[in-house]
């Protein structure tokens, strides 16, 4: 079997090392060359034809975003960012999946050469996820509020999303798709700490719906969305009348914290047939599990189509498992959603 060839772009000559030396120990992947820039990147593209790039979030002369709208016009590749927790790559990172790319990593803020070890099982998997995703260049959102809304009226169900990092755009989608008035929403997404506060607040900006990372205690409310924090659990509680979400520790569940599955097991158990489930595009079956419990207790369940997404891992186990009632296209998921809950 021919092996994936990677091409490692940053201006770090110790981060290209690194990359190169992790991504080389499997098997089932070939470093065919690495770049100090986008300059030194497009000549390397053409020599020797990739199947995968990491690119760097900030570098110099070019940054990755400009980079990355060149190479999405013209020759789409599957791209994993690699970038550092701060605001501003925090923000490019969004664009640059907004604009394409497949997924991210993390650079350690300590200790980069022991740190990036500690990652190689994510990095090594997020490239092999990448090599199989669809390469395509940002679209506009389907969003139509106003043609869900039309099936919509009041209610007191909850609903309960779930996505992997390569999900973002997904996720935009199905919530651009909310009206105002929508039931209350709990998310997950696989994000690492720093970054979900920041996708939540550019998500309220373009929604209808108001979106926050929850904090413990929050009510579910119509209107709102509350999206699981970085490196915490989040699960539903009733209190009264009131669902409220509580955030918590321990142990990744699926190699993840925040779990999908937590979110949906506690779901099913709190909630039964008042929840409404969605899985969205990503890698693994974190969330599978999860759903089909939702669905045993009496909950409408929906999955994302395989043309649509850019990885078709988690809703294909959801769907293998018997977890899904509904299979369909990202842009008619929030559609569905606010159907079921109106039922």
């Amino acid at each position: 079997m021919a092996k994936t060839k990677v091409l490692v772009i940053d201006d770090s000559a110790l981060m290209r090392q690194l990359l190169t030396d992790l991504l080389s120990a499997d098997p089932a992947l070939e470093v065919v060359g690495t770049a100090g820039d986008p300059y030194m990147a497009w000549d390397k593209l053409k020599q020797l034809a990739p199947d995968v790039l990491t690119l760097d979030v900030e570098m110099p002369r070019m940054d990755g975003i400009t980079f990355l709208e060149r190479l999405m016009a013209n020759r789409p590749l599957p791209v994993l960012m690699v970038s550092s927790l701060t605001q501003r790559s925090c923000d490019i990172t969004f664009r640059a999946l907004e604009l394409g790319a497949v997924d991210f990593v993390t650079k350690p803020k300590l200790d980069l050469t022991t740190g990036t070890m500690a990652l190689a099982d994510e990095i090594v998997t997020k490239v092999k996820a990448a090599a199989k995703s669809r390469p395509r260049a940002g679209a506009a959102r389907a969003v139509r509020p106003a043609a869900a809304a039309a099936t919509f009226r009041t209610t007191h169900k909850v609903i309960a999303i779930g996505a992997s990092t390569g999900g973002c755009e997904a996720l935009a989608t199905v919530l651009g798709g909310m009206p105002a008035y929508a039931p209350g929403v709990v998310a997950v997404i696989h994000m690492p700490e720093g970054f979900t506060r920041s996708f939540a607040d550019r998500l309220n900006k373009s929604c209808a719906v108001r979106v926050s990372e929850a904090r413990d205690g929050d009510q579910v409310m119509p209107g709102h969305v509350l999206i699981a924090p970085g490196n915490h659990h989040l699960t539903v509680a009733r209190s009264g009348a009131m669902t409220k979400v509580r955030i918590v520790g321990g142990e990744p569940v699926n190699r993840h914290r925040p779990s999908v599955d937590v979110l949906f097991h506690s779901c099913a158990k709190e909630l039964g047939p008042n929840a409404v489930g969605a899985i969205l595009t990503g890698m693994g079956d974190d969330g599978a599990r999860g759903l089909l419990a939702m669905r045993h207790a009496g909950a409408k369940t929906v999955a994302q189509n395989e043309a649509t997404c850019v990885v078709f891992g988690m809703p294909k186990e959801a769907i293998a498992l018997g977890g899904v009632d509904e299979v369909v296209p990202v842009g008619r998921v929030a559609a569905q959603l606010l159907k079921h809950a109106a039922d």
